[in-house]
């Protein structure tokens, strides 16, 4: 089937808008799930709308107002409101919450390898899940393109019995779309259309369906379950075979994000319906800021995803590397940054005085020779057009034609700034990294002969334009190099810790790669995703911590097909105790140009193939959860606005003295001149019988660190065995003097060579 294009619509009038105000929006309320008002209507449905006939002041058909009716991931419902039906709301002692509908935003051919996966390699976890063979991961994302070969559905086994999904159709998708490997999709886009009648008027190209428009679903979904597809390219370039972390897994689609962004109604709808149709993993490529917990969507989701046993994966975000920007924070969810690939797509500036500034590219073509000549170079600065940026209309084609433009990163597009440069007459373009941008090296399918180079580099173009007055240059383009790099290395935009609504769970959980993916992509939009481009494709490159999680969401679901009776707590535990804190060269893993802290990596780069057998676990029930909530101060509502579940933290804490939640990192705070903190952990034993485990400890400066017992001997599988860290703060440590440090903590297994590893951070605060 092919589609050249999607079909146009507008979203207007299909929510019976007649009679709205134009201040009406939509709002997520929270209800009691207990009411005994429940019991007197004949659905959960006809409850909700109870609620909307009592609130409305117009003779409107409160059905018309309601988007959802949510159920398994958060009681209550999703609808178009007043300010002044949500303050008649609100006072209802049945409702919890009423909260404004959030916008969120959207966050391979070697990186499985590069992460020690191979079909042919006896053990490891790919062999021992049998490739993920019956577990069902659940990408909640802009859609699919069911066409790409990523999801081809030979060999594939049969759809497990216990699914409850469907195929929906709509506009370009229906039944016949969904196979073997694609075995359900749904799109939610209720909250959407709300929002795009007051922000977006326009005529906007999106299918109504599950059918991805966009690009970056169907790039996700292929990076976590994506089936082998032979000599896979982008026109030619970074070449090999493509393959899901996942390949034998199941894949359901949910469409959430639209051309206006990932609106919480609709996410949690899809939770709703994921939970119901009976997924094992939920993978969110989408966030945003950090937001309290019960102010949460996807946090609340997230909570009733783990109390049924789904794991939930979701991006850290890409707001790095300023410190606390890391998002989806929860600790039942697993947080996820970006690193890069020892893989690199050379494309070197040589100047008019032979010096060479390293960049990078994967423009490929019928331009490259023409990029190969000399070309004059120019860099437009001064006036208010942002030339220096090439915005639309900022350069003057006289000043650009058949030259080579210099364009800064920032404001627009990277990919968008040469098709810019293009339409103004350029021949190729330089793009530079700013200080902000430092050396990242993120690359781009470009629509002309183009490379782009880190920040130390373009101080050195810009001093060598300034130097002479017929600055000139050539690009050479040099394929794909693989291993000749330092990788992993953090991603320079990979959101860092601490957890701003949590600072006692370390967070980001871990890396894994997020920096120049190569994944399937839709036939309606060319690789570099512009409207204005031609090409077609089925693979491109992408990155961001949106690109990370797709891997660890395939991981996990490797990890639930070899232990399907293994926890959400459990599957995280072994990702992250089983985690590489350095790179391929066996050196620490960097950030920029010094090594990277737990705040960038969490316990570190994810390792499949000793997560699959990682000795020993550290679980978390759901109650522990709450409990740990109460440590943290949240009020009785707060508690149950995330849990549905109606605690006494006076009650919880009298009976749970020193309670500490059983994380797989340890995030120590001193505080006002605290100098004494005792942690207590719990590990089961998921290895062989009759094992014995020893401490291996580094302390962080500062901090005296007594671990007891040292020795764990565990006599049969899944038997769960204490300890106890005391963690002492050394008096000439002061506050204004040191505010950080890190260590950790390992049970090694000598006989089974199984590494426990715990990372311990230790902060120093004088917050109160």
């Amino acid at each position: 089937m092919e589609l050249k294009s999607p079909l146009f619509f507008v979203f207007v009038f299909l929510l019976s808008l007649s009679h709205a105000h134009d201040n009406i929006q939509t709002y997520i309320v929270q209800l009691h799930p207990d009411c005994p008002s429940h019991s007197y209507f004949p659905s959960k449905l006809h409850w909700h709308l109870s609620f909307l006939d009592k609130s409305i002041s117009t003779d409107e058909d409160s059905s018309s107002r309601l988007l959802y009716s949510y159920g398994p991931a958060m009681e209550g419902f999703a609808a178009r409101l007043s300010p002044s039906e949500v303050e008649m709301l609100k006072r209802s002692r049945e409702v919890v919450a009423v909260r404004p509908d959030r916008k969120l935003e959207i966050h391979t051919t070697y990186s499985y390898t590069f992460l020690g996966l191979s079909p042919t390699r006896e053990g490891g976890a790919w062999a021992e899940s049998r490739f993920g063979r019956g577990s069902i991961i659940a990408v909640l994302d802009t859609g699919v393109w069911p066409e790409s070969p990523s999801f081809d559905d030979r060999g594939m086994p049969p759809v497990p019995p216990r699914w409850k999904g469907i195929c929906q159709q709509g506009q370009g998708f229906n039944a016949s779309n969904c196979n073997r490997k694609i075995i359900g999709a749904r799109y939610f886009s209720k909250g959407h259309r709300v929002a795009s009648l007051t922000s977006s008027p326009d005529v906007v190209a999106e299918y109504v369906s599950p059918r991805d428009s966009h690009g970056h679903g169907t790039h996700t979904a292929s990076t976590a379950g994506g089936t082998p597809v032979s000599m896979a390219s982008v026109l030619g370039g970074g070449g090999g075979t493509a393959r899901g972390m996942a390949p034998a897994a199941h894949i359901a689609v949910y469409k959430v994000c639209w051309f206006s962004g990932c609106y919480s109604s609709d996410i949690l709808a899809a939770m709703d319906e994921a939970i119901r149709d009976g997924v094992d993993v939920l993978s969110l490529s989408l966030g945003g800021f950090p937001v309290p917990l019960y102010e949460d969507t996807i946090a609340i989701g997230s909570f009733r995803a783990m109390e049924h046993g789904i794991s939930v994966i979701c991006a850290a975000g890409n707001n790095g590397p300023i410190q606390n920007s890391v998002a989806n924070e929860a600790p039942w969810i697993a947080t996820i940054g970006a690193s890069t690939l020892d893989r690199r797509f050379p494309a070197v500036v040589r100047l008019g005085n032979r010096k060479l500034l390293y960049g990078e590219s994967m423009y490929p073509g019928k331009g490259i020779a023409a990029a190969q000549k000399e070309l004059e170079l120019v860099y437009i600065t001064g006036g208010n057009k942002g030339s220096n940026f090439c915005l639309r209309g900022s350069l003057p084609r006289a000043k650009v034609r058949g030259k080579m433009v210099v364009c800064d990163r920032g404001v627009n597009g990277r990919a968008e700034k040469g098709q810019i440069v293009k339409e103004a007459g350029g021949a190729a373009m330089i793009l530079t990294n700013t200080e902000i941008n430092l050396e990242e090296d993120s690359v781009d399918v470009h629509v002309l002969p183009a490379t782009q180079i880190g920040s130390d580099e373009a101080f050195h173009l810009r001093s060598y334009i300034n130097s002479t007055k017929l600055p000139k240059a050539r690009i050479i383009f040099g394929g794909m190099v693989i291993g000749k790099s330092r990788a992993p290395a953090v991603a320079q935009f990979s959101s860092r810790g601490p957890s701003y609504t949590d600072p006692s769970v370390l967070k980001p959980d871990m890396i894994a790669p997020g920096v120049n993916i190569i994944a399937a992509w839709p036939q309606n939009l060319g690789p570099s995703a512009l409207p204005e481009d031609s090409r077609r494709v089925n693979f491109t490159v992408m990155s961001g911590t949106s690109m990370a999680c797709p891997h660890v969401s395939g991981i996990a679901a490797l990890l639930h097909s070899a232990h399907p009776k293994w926890t959400p707590a459990a599957i995280k535990s072994a990702l992250m105790t089983t985690a590489d804190r350095h790179d391929h060269q066996g050196k620490p893993i960097m950030d920029g140009d010094k090594p990277a802290d737990l705040f960038a990596t969490g316990a570190g780069q994810v390792n499949p193939g000793r997560a699959i057998s990682p000795g020993l676990i550290y679980d978390i029930r759901p109650d522990d959860h709450i409990t740990h909530l109460c440590t943290l101060g949240y009020r009785r509502s707060e508690i149950f606005s995330i849990t549905q579940r109606n605690v006494s933290c006076h009650d919880l804490l009298k009976n749970n003295k020193g309670f500490s939640l059983n994380y797989p990192t340890f995030s120590v705070i001193f505080k006002n001149g605290d100098t004494r903190k005792t942690i207590k952990r719990q590990v089961t034993n998921v290895g062989r019988p009759n094992s014995i485990y020893s401490l291996e400890l580094k302390a962080p400066e500062g901090v005296t660190v007594r671990v007891r017992p040292r020795r764990l001997t565990f006599r049969r599988v899944n038997q769960t065995l204490s300890y106890r860290v005391r963690f002492i703060s050394k008096k000439r440590i002061k506050t204004k003097d040191t505010r950080f440090a890190e260590g950790h903590l390992t049970w090694v297994n000598t006989r089974s060579y199984n590494r426990v590893r715990s990372p311990v951070s230790v902060t120093w605060s004088s917050t109160k």
